[in-house]
């Protein structure tokens, strides 16, 4: 097995099944029922998250934590962005309560979309339990959080939570790897612009930093070598697919766990996720594909 392509493809196929939970109908409707305003418009085809929601239901995972904590846990965004969407949300509706809100209407788009019980869900449940269990908490504040929400009793809305855990502990561990290398949360997201093949100034803009702060970082990142221009160089591109590879380690021991039956799971989550973009609830495109595609096609 090779695990980093095993790791990001696993990490592919969870995206959008779990990650529907930003983009769904159901689940705006949900946040704009407490007070929370509607999505600001479309994002590569689907409706795009209100940012004060989304900072607020999503650091809910971690109970009533101020944004400082949310920022922190989140941390390619700047700060204060964070911490001034989350300080509003919790005028409008307690993080608990958000919690559950935001569980309930993701279960629901899910089921508009999948049926009450398709195909294979009892073996995803298992399966994506078996990879769970072997997951640890330290230091991975959100997983944490995630990882203290009890289970639903319909195997569904189970197999949404487990991918969710599987979800937020990579996403820990991806913050764990770009700290440890020495970068700061603007060249991650430089570093990652160019990883993805975006024009500079596309993905750390949407994480609220200014073109202030994105041309100093860049400026760091040129000094390092790691950019030449707008553009990697060798040393740039190694020292971000590092990044990359030391995530993908962190999953190991979930991949360990699923064994040969990772193929299956691959193939029933892939079906899902599919059917999930079909329904215009999540990009045609996900964070995890250039990954997948880096991993794949060996650096020259």
């Amino acid at each position: 097995m090779d695990l980093h392509l095993a790791a990001r493809r696993l990490g592919a196929a969870l995206e959008p099944f779990v990650g529907s939970v930003f983009f769904a109908p159901e689940v705006h409707a949900a946040y704009e029922a407490v007070g929370f305003d509607p999505s600001p418009g479309l994002f590569n085809g689907v409706a795009a998250p209100e940012m004060c929601a989304y900072f607020t239901s999503r650091g809910s995972l971690m109970g009533d934590v101020p944004g400082e904590v949310v920022a922190a846990t989140f941390a390619v965004f700047r700060p204060q962005m964070v911490v001034d969407a989350v300080t509003a949300g919790r005028t409008r509706i307690a993080m608990p309560a958000l919690r559950v809100i935001r569980h309930d209407a993701a279960v629901a788009a899910l089921r508009r979309i999948l049926g009450a019980r398709p195909d294979g869900v009892d073996v995803v449940r298992d399966l994506l339990g078996r990879a769970a269990a072997t997951l640890r908490p330290e230091g991975r504040a959100l997983y944490a959080g995630v990882l203290a929400v009890p289970l639903d009793d319909d195997p569904l809305a189970t197999a949404w939570q487990l991918g969710e855990q599987l979800r937020e502990f990579r996403g820990d561990a991806h913050t764990a790897a770009w700290t440890a290398a020495g970068f700061d949360a603007t060249e991650i997201g430089i570093l990652t612009e160019l990883y993805w093949g975006l024009r500079p100034y596309t993905y750390t803009r949407t994480r609220g930093w200014t073109p202030a702060e994105h041309e100093a970082a860049i400026d760091r990142l040129r000094t390092r070598g790691l950019v030449d221009g707008d553009a990697f160089t060798d040393a740039g591109r190694t020292a971000r697919e590092a990044v990359e590879e030391a995530t993908d380690r962190q999953v190991r021991p979930a991949l360990d766990a699923l064994g040969a039956d990772l193929d299956h799971l691959l193939d029933v989550l892939g079906r899902w996720s599919a059917a999930v973009r079909a329904a215009g609830c999540y990009p045609a495109t996900g964070p995890h594909e250039p990954a997948v595609q880096a991993r794949s096609t060996p650096l020259l």
